[in-house]
Order: structure tokens, then C-alpha cells, then sequence
């Protein structure tokens, strides 16, 4: 992977596809509590199609290497790092993907500044005051705290907990141990990612989001949302009721998926921003 340094601390990303592309770049916001891996597949197939795609490891839990102690890592803080992102790579016209919790923390970049992000794919995730949602949000409450962390994440170290309702096992139709165990190593074993989560976790606010909600209509470029169906926690009918909070968007239904669908239909999921990058509207 490739690394960067801002001011509030070091970003690892990988680049994937052509390095001289004549399509939009495309840049992936993934949940908390994972890593850019959750992204791999998508952008392998986007680069078969020639579209250059960046996958950070944003400081959502899963990170290698903790931010500075001073770092805002609020959700309006973590908006302005990808923004931040964006302007040092000198990225523009970006499709800017996000899922999950990524999926709130785009909403808040279309707050913040939206000036080089041409478009936007949000699947299953955080809207208006769904921010996180049942279960989720009892489950995070159980990790605000470096040794409440540390101490509740202890059980997931084993594949059947962590493949659980009670761990990513609402995710996705199907898991991989080795990348979900990926996922909770760095805030077992590293104290500093461990205090950068939980200073996520303490910044989420569903007001704050709920009133994000209100100006996404505000946002000139167009957006997709891509939507499995099977989903528990973020409903099909949050996600309609997020497609019509922006004035140009349109809704791809995705029938079996669960939240991450990206695991669960990633052929369907990159052509649909393969196809929404390379029509420019």
C-alpha cells in the first residue's frame, strides 16, 4: 500500500487501475471497523475497465497506524480529511463511494466541500437519524471506552462470534475469516487505534446527520444508490427515502444483498460505478 501524510496523521491507500485514465477516479469510504480490503474486489474489476480507484484506510478502527492526538475525529473532522485527501493526491471529479458508516461520512463531505466530487454511489448506510442503526448502535455503545474495547472485542478474536449477529455476521451473506479478523486486529493490539475508535464512536450524533439530511439537496452533481435488499439494519425503505433527499439520483435495487454489497454482488456493484463514472451526465 501506499501511504500519505496530513496534517492529522498518515493515510494508507492502495491505488488500483490505470495510473493514466481517461475516466473519473473513483474513491472508496468504508465502514467502521474495517479496512480499504473490504473494497479489493470491486477495484480489481473497476480496473478491468479502466477506472483508476483509491481505497484508504480511513482511522475507523481497522487502521495501521493511529492519527495524532490532536486529530478531529468527528464525523465532521473525518469529512474534512477526506477532503483533505482529495485535494493533496490533486484529485478531482471524483466518484466518491461509501458504505456504512462511509456512507454518513460522504453525506458530511457533500456538507463540508463538495468541490471535487463530480458524483456519488452510496449503498447500505447511515441516514438521517439511523446513525448507527438496531444493533448496531447497542453493540458500539459496549466499545465507548479504550479498555471497554478492548475487553468486548476479545470474543470476536474467535471466527464463530465474529461471523455472528453480534459481530459482522449481519454484513454479508458470506465472510471471509482472515479479512474480518483483519479488521479487529489493529484496535486489539494497538492502544493508539484503539483511542481513535472510540473517539469515532463518541462522534456519532443522529441529530447531526439528521440535519446533514436536510441540505443534500443542496448538492448539484448527481448520485446512485445502490441498495441490497436483504438488508436487517439499513431497510430498503431507508435507503428510497435517502435516494429522495437528493434532487438528482437514481435507486439500483440489489435483491439478496446485505449491507456490505460489495461482498455480496461485486460484479453488479462495480459496474454500477463503472457506469455512473464513465456517463458524465
Amino acid at each position: 500500500m501506499s501511504t500519505i501524510d496530513l496534517p492529522t496523521g498518515t493515510i494508507h491507500y492502495r491505488a488500483t487501475g490505470p495510473e493514466r485514465s481517461a475516466q473519473p477516479p473513483v474513491v472508496f469510504v468504508h465502514p467502521f471497523l474495517t479496512s480499504a480490503a473490504v473494497w479489493s474486489r470491486t477495484a480489481d474489476l473497476l480496473a478491468d475497465s479502466g477506472v483508476r480507484s483509491y481505497a484508504p484506510d480511513w482511522p475507523l478502527g481497522a487502521h495501521p497506524v493511529p492519527m495524532r492526538p490532536e486529530a478531529d475525529q468527528t464525523p465532521r473532522g473525518l469529512a474534512r480529511l477526506i477532503v483533505t485527501f482529495l485535494e493533496a493526491l490533486d484529485l478531482d471529479d471524483v466518484t466518491l463511494v461509501g458504505s456504512d458508516t462511509g456512507g454518513a461520512l460522504t453525506q458530511f463531505v457533500l456538507d463540508t466541500d463538495p468541490s471535487r466530487v463530480g458524483r456519488v454511489v452510496l449503498t447500505n448506510c447511515d441516514a438521517f437519524d439511523t446513525f448507527p442503526p438496531f444493533p448496531f448502535n447497542v453493540i458500539f455503545g459496549l466499545l465507548k471506552g479504550p479498555r471497554r474495547m478492548k475487553v468486548n472485542l476479545l470474543p470476536i478474536r474467535s471466527k464463530a462470534f465474529r461471523h455472528s449477529p453480534l459481530g459482522f455476521g449481519l454484513l454479508a451473506n458470506e465472510l471471509d475469516a482472515d479479512l474480518t479478523r483483519s479488521w479487529i486486529e489493529p484496535a486489539l493490539t494497538d492502544p493508539g487505534v484503539r483511542r481513535d475508535a472510540v473517539r469515532v464512536l463518541r462522534g456519532f450524533d443522529p441529530r447531526e446527520l439528521l440535519d446533514v439530511s436536510t441540505r443534500l439537496k443542496d448538492y448539484t452533481g448527481r448520485a446512485r444508490i445502490v441498495w441490497g435488499m436483504a438488508d436487517r439494519s439499513f431497510t430498503p425503505d431507508l435507503g428510497r427515502r435517502l435516494h429522495g433527499a437528493f434532487r438528482d439520483a437514481e435507486f439500483v435495487a440489489v435483491p439478496g444483498a446485505r449491507t456490505l454489497v460489495q461482498l455480496d454482488a461485486p460484479e453488479l456493484f462495480a459496474d454500477q460505478i463503472a457506469g455512473f463514472a464513465t456517463a458524465r451526465g
